[in-house]
């Protein structure tokens, strides 16, 4: 299947982040993307910097660029990743993932479940783990520091089958540069641990502290993009690689579990009879 990374511009001004949208889903179409993912909170700015704490949660013009952005999913046949915000019972909204299908169809939300402290001046914590069905694969999806920092949240995805996981992130507001390497080893390191597909998401801003990057399940990058580019990132991804095999293995699976996690790590190198019981 084929999906892609919008790594688009983001700012205060909510009118340009939804252009941005809609410039980003026609390329994924015209490049043939079946998924395509946006930056946190793309609709209304990330409340770090960007946008402002208290700016207050317009639900009206929400709803309406929700559904906006779903019929243009529809016109174009594309499913997509949706960073923006849900007003929440409590004083502050959510820092949310819709999920859109190709028809146009809301699924549901993802509400990112671990905040910053600087995240949680602004946002109200979700307080699950969600996956999805998309283009006929079971997707999960975790929102930039919950998957950063807390690996049993991508873990807690692929138990309920994910094979590809979703990271929709905005790091982008402070010139921490020293994070770039690090955030790329926590990428890689959230693929190979479950031997599944990880596609991370940025916004493209002056102080973009990780790329975007489609990780193998393997640990190896398939396909990243440029810092502080906008950029709209599509490539093939071979899903039946995703055996969740590490992640079996971890949960005490053996068998399949054992021959897949050794092919993973040995390909070609070592002969299963090696590991096999005569």
């Amino acid at each position: 299947m084929r999906i892609g990374l919008a790594q688009t511009r983001q700012t205060a001004d909510r009118d340009e982040n939804v252009a941005a949208i809609l410039e980003a889903l026609q390329q994924g179409a015209d490049d043939g993307a079946k998924i395509l993912c946006f930056p946190e909170t793309q609709t209304v700015g990330y409340r770090v910097d960007i946008a402002a704490p208290e700016t207050p949660v317009d639900a009206d013009w929400l709803e309406a660029t929700h559904a906006e952005v779903a019929a243009s999913c529809a016109r174009l046949g594309v499913a997509c990743i949706l960073g923006t915000e849900l007003p929440s019972p409590a004083d502050k909204p959510t820092n949310t993932a819709l999920v859109i299908d190709e028809t146009g169809s809301i699924l549901g939300a993802h509400h990112k479940t671990m905040l910053t402290p600087l995240d949680a001046v602004a946002y109200s914590p979700g307080t699950q783990q969600h996956t999805f069905e998309l283009a006929g694969v079971t997707v999960g999806i975790v929102i930039c520091f919950e998957a950063f920092r807390f690996a049993h949240t991508t873990a807690e995805c692929v138990r309920q089958g994910a094979q590809l996981v979703f990271h929709p992130q905005n790091n982008t507001t402070r010139p921490n540069d020293w994070k770039i390497p690090v955030h790329h080893a926590m990428l890689v390191t959230r693929a190979t641990e479950n031997t599944v597909w990880f596609a991370s998401c940025n916004a493209s801003l002056e102080h973009q502290n990780c790329r975007s990057m489609i990780v193998r399940p393997d640990g190896q990058i398939q396909a990243q993009t440029e810092l502080r580019r906008e950029q709209v990132l599509v490539d093939d991804i071979d899903i039946d690689l995703a055996t969740r095999a590490m992640f079996r293995l971890g949960e005490g699976e053996q068998g399949d579990a054992v021959d897949d996690s050794g092919a993973m790590l040995f390909a070609d190198t070592v002969d299963r009879s090696e590991w096999r019981a005569p």
